[in-house]
């Protein structure tokens, strides 16, 4: 059977992190991706050990960025905290920033500020990921859109870097599967999120569809991520105002069905 784990942004509006860590536990579910927002809210204590007494593992936190001069300062702090937690990887969350410079521009100063925090994320133990969004998104989300994108600049800058797959955001390149076997070869894959694309998509964050009720290829997206050497869970990350307004466990109960429909074969 596969292997599933949560994101908290996918049940967040209606649960808490206490809540959602419980929820977690109460289904055998081991990895988690966490939010820093969602720890303030709760505090890092209470939340650290709710953890440890659960026996939780972190997968993902987000986030560093955006990249103005105040997320750099604070990039140093979210590491810090990242590895307290355990995590494996760090979101970088580079915003659009298209009122400062042309998208090249921007794009060469997030590579940067990147390479600058790389020292710190390795002295620490820390991968820093890479998650190319959808192109529709450049102008105020992500500078980076393909796999393609993140594939390089993980080239460049060596260890301690990776990508996170999303499904919902990548399913669309006909490059995809030369650049998932691209980096299956120099083991980078982080994680692989699983969601679906709805038609019609009403909203570009807050429309994701539940596993199975789009129109991704989910199935072979994970075939090419395992032969491709991830051995990883996959990880449920849906942003939805549809299923933010239901139950938390149910929608969590109705994801895993979905995904063991989908992966178990594979």
């Amino acid at each position: 059977m596969v292997e599933i784990a949560f994101n908290h942004a996918t049940v967040r509006e209606r649960a808490d992190m206490l809540e959602f860590l419980d929820l977690c536990a109460e289904r055998g579910v081991q990895y988690v991706s966490i939010w820093g927002q969602e720890i303030d809210k709760v505090g890092e204590d209470v939340a650290l050990r709710r953890m440890r007494e659960l026996g939780l593992r972190t997968l993902g936190y987000h986030r560093i960025g955006p990249f103005t001069d105040k997320g750099l300062s604070e990039a140093q702090r979210e590491l810090e905290r990242a590895a307290r937690f355990g995590a494996d990887h760090v979101y970088l969350f580079t915003g659009g920033g298209l009122e400062q410079s042309h998208i090249a521009g921007e794009r060469a100063r997030v590579e940067q500020a990147a390479a600058d925090l790389l020292p710190a994320a390795r002295a620490l133990g820390l991968k820093l990921a890479i998650e190319p969004l959808h192109p529709m998104l450049a102008g105020d989300r992500s500078v980076f859109s393909t796999l393609a994108q993140a594939n390089a600049i993980c080239d460049r800058l060596g260890a301690g870097t990776g990508v996170v797959i999303d499904a919902h955001h990548v399913w669309w390149d006909p490059e995809l599967d030369q650049e998932i076997s691209r980096a299956g070869a120099a083991d980078r894959i982080l994680g692989f999120h699983v969601n679906d694309w709805q038609i019609p998509t009403r909203d570009l964050v807050r429309d994701r569809g539940m596993i199975g009720d789009g129109v991704i290829d989910l199935a072979s997206m994970a075939h090419a991520v395992r032969d491709a050497g991830f051995q990883g869970p996959v990880e449920v990350e849906i942003f939805s105002d549809k299923w933010w307004n239901e139950d938390p466990g149910v929608v969590m109960d109705i994801a895993m069905s979905r995904c063991h429909d989908v992966f178990d074969a594979i």
